[in-house]
């Protein structure tokens, strides 16, 4: 799939805004909800028009694991159109390979649809992805009674899974990931008995369960509690709204710059938990106004430090640390432990490059706290991960110097996000 991001140098230079901006951006559409509404239409038998859609890695690797399990994917990415053809994974009887590249959505969604199937599916994935855990989601499915194979590395990929799933009560954790609850819960409907889940922990990231159970929802199957009960999804169109994730970043850069960006398509309705960063920032000191479809912040020339729980928001935990570099107390953000098992070990990551800045950063087992400074002239590492290099990106908007390293990690979320940030000039 072609990208934007593939014409980016080795080394990214940022250049500090002259001006404040006063720009209006859209961000391309959710990841999440892409991802998750692939998989439905795909569970869905007949056509179902997915419009909005994110072209970018991760979402390239969900359209690929559909397809490889039957599914029939039409992209037409100018318009942002996928049209997605789905099949009765029960009825699949032929040996299927998943490739899900770097994408956690991809693999952890994929696996419990996979097991729905009679073929043996091997689900596999980049060294990055082999490197994170599915120990909780392997042991699921062979609660429900899926045959699994992960002798080689137990609780890694590869994984392979031969179905049928009978469905039941099932026990997971909540405190790793919740996308292991949210792959069961898609394929419950599928399952025999339906499905019955208990968690053995407290939930982490509770919005993208919710997430899922909504465009569950969109596509003929209701989630009553933690119970599916057994049913059919029925082919829909759908519109995916844009990823408040990447939203963030310009509504962070706002607040950084002292200007003033809107985000469209993005307001009071929206399903992503993420918009709840905007709240962050209205408690750091900048103005936040909210309609149903649009959200604008302002900076104000004046930051303060917080202290916050992002359990339920952590993907947009670098971008709060970006911004606390320039507030004038420190910032401690907790309940993100889990963030660790990520693209790479994103607490210890985001505290290191701020070192390298010269900024006093200090890790906890739960979360960091950033005491305010002024960044020193770095290259920043990214750990080829697209969260490391757009967060920290925000650092150069107002100190000279600063560069990104391998900006073209970008590609797995947002293609053509430096694009974008470029505008703000």
């Amino acid at each position: 799939m072609p990208s934007l991001a593939e014409d980016l140098p080795d080394v990214l230079a940022v250049s500090p805004v002259s001006v404040p901006p006063d720009v209006t951006v859209r961000p391309p559409g959710s990841k999440s909800i892409t991802n998750r509404a692939l998989l439905c239409a795909a569970l869905a038998v007949g056509r179902s028009s997915l419009s909005g859609a994110l072209f970018a890695d991760d979402t390239q690797a969900m359209i690929d694991a559909v397809s490889a399990l039957g599914a029939v994917v039409a992209a037409d990415e100018p318009a942002g159109v996928v049209t997605v053809t789905g099949v009765d994974q029960r009825h699949s009887e032929e040996a299927a390979l998943v490739d899900a590249r770097q994408s956690g959505t991809t693999s952890r969604f994929i696996l419990p649809a996979a097991a729905l199937r009679a073929g043996r599916t091997v689900v596999d994935g980049s060294s990055q992805l082999r490197a994170r855990p599915f120990g909780p989601l392997v042991e699921a499915l062979r609660q429900l009674g899926a045959h699994v194979e992960d002798a080689a590395h137990p609780g890694l990929l590869p994984v392979a899974v031969t179905g049928p799933l009978r469905g039941g009560p099932v026990r997971l954790p909540g405190h790793l990931s919740s996308q292991f609850l949210s792959g069961a819960l898609m394929a419950g409907p599928l399952m025999r008995d339906g499905l019955e889940v208990e968690l053995t922990s407290p939930l982490v990231s509770v919005p993208y369960v919710t997430m899922t159970t909504a465009v569950m929802a969109a596509f003929g199957v209701t989630v009553d509690g933690l119970r599916v009960a057994p049913g059919r999804y029925q082919p829909t169109d759908y519109v995916i709204e844009p990823d408040a994730s990447a939203a963030s970043y310009f509504l962070a850069a706002a607040a950084v710059t002292g200007g003033r960006i809107t985000v469209d398509g993005l307001g009071t309705r929206s399903i992503q938990g993420d918009v709840a960063f905007a709240d962050l920032l209205e408690r750091m000191g900048a103005r936040v106004e909210r309609t149903t479809d649009r959200l604008t912040v302002t900076g104000t020339g004046a930051l303060r430090g917080i202290d916050v729980d992002m359990a339920d928001i952590s993907d947009t935990a670098q971008t709060l640390a970006a911004v606390a570099v320039f507030a004038d107390t420190p910032t401690r953000v907790r309940g993100i432990g889990f963030i660790r098992g990520k693209e790479t070990n994103r607490v210890a990551a985001i505290v290191t490059e701020l070192r390298r800045a010269g900024i006093d950063a200090v890790e906890h087992d739960d979360g960091f706290t950033i005491r305010p400074g002024t960044p020193t002239p770095t290259r920043f590492a990214t750990y080829d991960d697209h969260r490391m290099a757009m967060s920290l990106s925000l650092v150069g908007l107002r100190t000279p110097g600063i560069e990104i390293a391998n900006p073209g990690c970008v590609a797995k979320t947002y293609p053509g996000f430096f694009t974008d940030l470029a505008r703000l000039r």
